[in-house]
């Protein structure tokens, strides 16, 4: 994303904790005039109101990553989601009101749609959780919850805000230390195996590429009409888990074997997993305009050629 605004003209301050990322991969932009990177947290309120004094665009990326980390620190997933997102409207509050014209992209997930059982997830579906007994459910609540927040300030205050909904993206610089699934299977893959596949396969996913994400994300951004709405950003082409496996082992051109493990093993034995998750893209399309996009063998030979040069 910093290199793509960048490119663009634009000056860009990335802060991050580095709790899950790495500094390496902006290295491409170290020392560049239009660049700055603090090591920090959103979190931080003086920290935030020093860097929003001259901003026009804020990109609100930071959350809680990966199934692992989630099922395992739901108290860690559910303020790491919702106080930033609520902090930083905060601190947009008066700046909008003074006259300074700042747009927020809110970055959701499809995890608020939950278990919804259609086949195809719309943005005006309903939200259907599970007990809050079961953890899994805490980061599509908590993300629920940060939707919530950004529209009720653009209801009250006319305070721009996007929400971005990612299904599932993917691309170089991506590990799989928190349980996401693609460059979990690359990386064993290039190791020489097994592939564990969580549960039976079955489960229907979509993959994008993060050039295509970003992409679309800019364009939304720079639309004068998408203060105030929900977007599904992803692809819409269904995959099986299984399936997906195989796809990587073509892609390494290797003889590795697939193992299946239950959830239980995996995560914990009330982990509810949802079979399909598919969403509907027609709001991004009318808005944005149909695009080109990456298919998901071209993303995965990225993938793949990333690791191989940093394993």
């Amino acid at each position: 994303m910093a290199e793509t605004l960048i490119a663009r003209g634009q000056r860009v301050v990335v802060v991050d904790d580095l709790s899950t990322g790495f500094r390496e991969n902006l290295a491409s932009l170290e020392g560049h005039e239009a660049f700055r990177f603090i090591k920090g947290s959103v979190a931080d309120r003086d920290l935030i109101r020093e860097q929003l004094v001259d901003a026009q665009t804020v990109y609100h990326l930071a959350a809680a990553v990966g199934v692992k980390l989630i099922a395992d620190n739901p108290v860690h997933t559910i303020e790491t989601n919702i106080h930033p997102t609520e902090l930083l409207l905060q601190e947009l509050l008066p700046l909008h009101k003074r006259g300074q014209s700042v747009k927020l992209l809110l970055a959701s997930s499809s995890e608020v749609y939950g278990k919804n059982p259609k086949p195809r997830w719309s943005e005006d579906d309903d939200l259907v959780f599970g007990p809050t007994t079961r953890p899994r459910w805490a980061y599509g609540a908590s993300k629920a919850i940060d939707e919530f927040l950004g529209l009720g300030y653009w209801r009250q205050h006319r305070l721009k805000v996007v929400v971005c909904r990612f299904f599932n993206v993917i691309g170089p610089r991506q590990v799989g230390t928190h349980g996401m699934v693609l460059p979990r299977f690359v990386q064993a893959a290039l190791r020489g195996g097994p592939l564990i596949v969580h549960g039976d396969g079955q489960q229907i996913r979509c993959f994008a590429d993060v050039g295509d994400v970003i992409d679309a994300v800019t364009a939304l951004m720079d639309h004068s009409e998408t203060s105030g709405r929900v977007f599904n950003v992803g692809s819409d082409e269904p995959i099986a888990i299984g399936k997906l496996a195989q796809a990587v082992i073509a892609a390494v051109d290797s003889d590795i074997k697939i193992e299946y493990q239950s959830y239980s093993e995996a995560f914990s034995d009330d982990f509810d997993d949802v079979r399909v998750r598919v969403p509907s893209l027609e709001r991004l399309r009318q808005t944005i305009g149909a695009r080109d996009r990456r298919s998901l063998a071209d993303a995965i030979s990225r993938l793949v050629q990333w690791h191989r040069h940093h394993p």
